[in-house]
This record gives structure tokens, C-alpha cells and sequence, in this order.
């Protein structure tokens, strides 16, 4: 099956077709490590963890980096102190380096708890000062920057005037730009409003601060990532990744600074992750819809009624396909962990499925194989791959039941495969709970009470046992081999 993947750039799906056959350098927005890593984040960071597995599981190398912005984010090119590391500084009375340091090891502990991957190479931005000034130089030798007061920026006019496109990853126009351009603090130093900053002049209060050729100062926020993009991935690569909101400015700039520079498009593949919300609004801390990964996971929070496992908060996520909207609630979790218990239960009820060479099935393997893995190459498409295997999930408590058969092939390759695309390629996780064993041992007991109960024919205890279970959510079965229990 060929892999196809949704070009942002192009508006459409393509058909992938790597620069060295058999091999992928992606390259993905990291974090701005001044805060806590939002829930948001989390959704783009464990979509692109997804997309890293499946290229692999589907045989290709992939050389995986993901940068740490961690200096040189300014929300505007106007006033120094709108540094979002100097305004946390400030805040909590840290070296910026604590900062840092503080909220990276957040990020990396958060990543872990959800089960991601780490990517092959993790640049920081402050590591990478020196290829930001020699990409600042080179673009100022070839006209497409300029230096004035002490800082640098990207002339958005120029570029054009040299039939480049400022604005073809998000259709906007240069026209509209200018029309729509606010006035900025700083806007006094640039030839046109729209023109970037690739190099800031520190104030004397600003903290984090470089030599460079034209002065003390700090990097632009978007020149780091065509600086270490290039440097680990070549001057074009093919895919690069982050959430919605960063196609423009962030990645139109990105375009623009390596075309400049380059003379060639950065990248082949520009995907882009769509936002989270919470209860149908858009997730604030200014209007209290808001929610960190960790308190959605310790139930300490005021719109959940439990606590969730991080695998079932992923397995909600990958619900949705990357490039929708994703709306949670107390409703869509418990939803989600119903699903994942069941999940879970049909593959431990699979190790015991005893294979029948002789009588065939209606339900076909390779068939089922197929969609599976048409659903995963269609531009990574987790929830009808999850769809389908919840198809396998029903013809496992069939086969369970003794309703349905199995040959001995399919079941090893049925049992390969359910457990490569669950495990490998959504990189969940079985929960072991200590809650989970005192639950099976007391089921257990009821099963050994309703099995006496009928022995003694005292069926009315032995029905109003199972009834009263399967109020519960917890269905009896009674199969050749004794009593088994499901969750539903």
C-alpha cells in the first residue's frame, strides 16, 4: 500500500515519496519551555508520536527531531520585554536557565507518563546560537535581511520582489498583510510591518543575551528551527511537523528563511496538528476552561468525575484524526476507558483462544489485515484504524464464545498483528492495577457463590448474581472451560 500523507502546503493528500528511499527526516515544533506543558501540547506532541511509530512499523528509518525552544520567544517583534522567559523570570524570581530547566524536565516527564517515544535528536535553541548568527549573516549578504538599531530582520518585500510567495503555506497575501498589520512597539525599525525579526537588540534589563556582529542580543523566535532543521536534516527534508497554529508566522517564516538562504524549498511534507478543546469551548486560563495533563490524570481538577490513566487519555486522543478537532469531556472519558478495558480484554482473552484447522470462518484475516493497514497509510488515519479493531475485538469474544473458529495461522498472525498496531503503532499501554487484581479476585468469589448456588439448583441467587453483575457492567459468560467475565 502506498503511504499518503496531507500536504498543508499543497491542500491535499500525496502520495509519499521520501528524499532517500526507505529513510524520513522529520523535523517537529517542540515546546517554549517557560510554563507548565499544556494539554494542548500534549495532543500534537503524542499525534506526531503516532505518525514517528507508524513510519516505522511501516519499515521506514526515520531520523526524528524535535527542538527545545528555550530562548528568543517573543510573542511580537516589538518590545524585548514581551520575552515570554523574561516575564516568567520576573515571576518567579529564577535564573532563566531555572526556568528552563524546571519546565523541561515537566515536558519530558509528562511525554513519558503518556507513553511517547523521545525523538533521536533534541536541539535547544541557546545550544544553537552560533548557526542563527551565520544564517543572519548569509541572509543579509544575499539582500534578504537587514540590520537596523542593533537588530535584524527579514525583508517580507524583497523576498517577494524576487517572485518568492510570503504566505504559500497559509494562502494569505502580501497585500493583506499590510492591511491588516498592527502597531507595534519596535515597528519604527523595520522597512515594511511585515517584515521578522532574525536577530533582537537586548535592552540593558533583558537577561538572556548573545554577542553577535551587530551587538549584544537574542535570537528571533523563528530562525531557530530552520538553524537546527538544516543542520540535523539536510537543507530540504521531508516532513516537517507542529500544531495548527504555528503555519503562520512561524512556519511561512520558516519557508521563507530557507528558500532565502537555500535557494530550495525547506520541506516536502508541512503537517499540521489541530487544536483540543474542553467541553465544545477552547481551552483558556482566562475563561477557566482549563486543565493541565497532570490534573486530568489525578482527578484533581472540576470537570472530570475520576481520575484517568494516561493510556486511556491517549487512546481518547488518537480517537480522533490529527488534522480534526478534538473535543474531550467527562462524558468522551469514560467512553474512552470503556473502550480501552474492552480492547484490553480481547487481547488477553486471545492468548487463550484454542485454534480449529477444520471448520472455516466467516470472519477473514486478511481481509480484516487490509483495512487495517489501508486505514494507517491514509494519511495515518487512527480513528477507523481503531474502528477496525474493534472489528477484531468482536470476533475475538465470538471466537471466545464458541461462536466463531480460527486456524492456527490466523490466530498467530491474528495475534502478531493486534498486538504490533496496539502496542507498537498506538503505543498504548495494559494497565496493571493493583484495583484491577482485588477486582478479579472478588468476581472470582461471585463466580464460585453463583456456581454453588446452581449446583444446589437455587437458581434464583444464581440469576440475580448475574443480573446484578451486568447492572454493574459486567457480563458473566459461561463457556466449555468454566465462567469468564467481561467488562462492558
Amino acid at each position: 500500500m502506498q503511504l499518503k500523507i496531507y500536504n498543508s502546503l499543497a491542500g491535499e493528500k500525496e502520495i509519499f515519496k521520501p528524499i532517500l528511499e526507505g529513510n524520513v527526516g522529520m523535523y517537529v515544533c517542540g515546546p517554549t519551555v517557560y510554563s507548565n506543558v499544556h494539554l494542548g501540547n500534549v495532543r500534537t506532541f503524542l499525534s506526531f508520536d503516532f505518525i514517528y511509530r507508524s513510519l516505522m512499523h511501516l519499515g521506514y528509518k526515520v531520523r526524528y527531531v524535535r527542538n527545545i525552544t528555550d530562548a528568543g520567544h517573543l510573542t511580537d517583534d516589538g518590545d524585548v520585554n514581551n520575552d515570554r522567559f523574561v516575564k516568567q523570570t520576573r515571576l518567579e524570581k529564577l535564573e532563566p536557565m531555572e526556568i528552563v530547566q524546571k519546565y523541561t524536565v515537566d515536558f519530558h516527564k509528562v511525554l513519558d507518563l503518556f507513553n511517547l517515544l523521545p525523538p533521536n535528536i533534541e536541539p535547544t535553541a541557546t545550544g544553537h546560537i552560533v548557526e542563527q548568527i551565520e544564517l543572519t549573516q548569509k541572509l543579509i549578504e544575499r539582500g534578504f535581511a537587514y540590520e537596523s538599531n542593533g537588530s535584524v530582520y527579514f525583508d517580507v518585500l524583497e523576498y517577494n520582489r524576487r517572485g518568492l510567495n510570503y504566505g504559500e503555506l497559509s494562502k494569505r497575501n502580501i497585500e493583506e498583510l499590510f492591511a491588516n498589520t498592527r502597531d507595534l512597539d519596535g515597528q519604527g525599525e523595520k522597512k515594511n510591518p511585515q517584515d521578522f525579526a532574525l536577530w533582537k537588540k537586548a535592552s540593558p534589563a533583558h537577561i538572556m543575551r548573545w554577542n553577535s556582529p551587530w551587538g549584544e542580543g537574542f535570537p528571533g523566535w523563528h530562525l531557530e528551527c530552520t538553524a537546527m532543521s538544516t543542520k540535523y536534516l539536510g537543507e530540504t527534508f521531508d516532513i516537517h511537523g507542529g500544531g495548527m497554529d504555528l503555519k503562520f508566522p512561524h512556519h511561512e517564516c520558516e519557508i521563507a528563511q530557507g528558500k532565502a538562504c537555500n535557494d530550495t524549498a525547506p520541506v516536502n511534507y508541512w503537517m499540521h496538528a489541530n487544536m483540543l478543546t474542553m467541553n465544545s469551548q477552547r481551552m483558556s486560563k482566562s475563561t477557566g476552561n482549563y486543565i493541565l495533563p497532570m490534573q486530568l490524570m489525578t482527578g484533581e481538577n472540576d470537570f472530570f468525575e475520576k481520575p484517568f490513566h494516561p493510556s486511556i487519555v491517549r487512546f481518547c486522543f488518537l480517537q480522533a484524526h490529527y488534522r480534526s478537532v478534538l473535543d474531550i469531556s467527562n462524558d468522551a472519558m469514560l467512553a474512552s476507558e470503556k473502550g480501552f478495558i474492552r480492547l484490553m480484554e480481547a487481547i488477553k482473552v486471545l492468548n487463550s483462544i484454542t485454534p480449529n484447522d477444520e471448520k472455516q470462518s466467516g470472519f477473514s484475516f486478511e481481509e480484516w489485515k487490509n483495512k487495517a493497514y489501508e486505514a494507517l497509510t491514509d494519511d495515518f488515519n487512527s480513528p477507523v484504524l481503531i474502528a477496525h479493531l474493534f472489528e477484531a475485538v468482536k470476533y475475538i469474544f465470538a471466537l471466545n464464545d464458541a461462536k466463531e473458529t480460527i486456524s492456527t495461522k490466523d490466530l498467530e498472525e491474528l495475534k502478531s498483528t493486534l498486538n504490533a498496531l496496539v502496542f507498537d503503532v498506538l503505543g498504548l499501554q495494559a494497565i496493571e492495577e493493583n484495583n484491577n487484581e482485588k477486582l478479579d479476585q472478588t468476581l472470582q468469589v461471585l463466580i464460585e457463590l453463583r456456581n454453588q448456588a446452581r449446583k444446589s439448583k437455587n437458581f434464583e441467587l444464581s440469576d440475580q448474581i448475574r443480573d446484578r453483575l451486568l447492572a454493574e457492567g459486567i457480563e458473566l459468560k459461561d463457556g466449555r472451560d468454566g465462567t469468564s467475565y467481561v467488562l462492558n
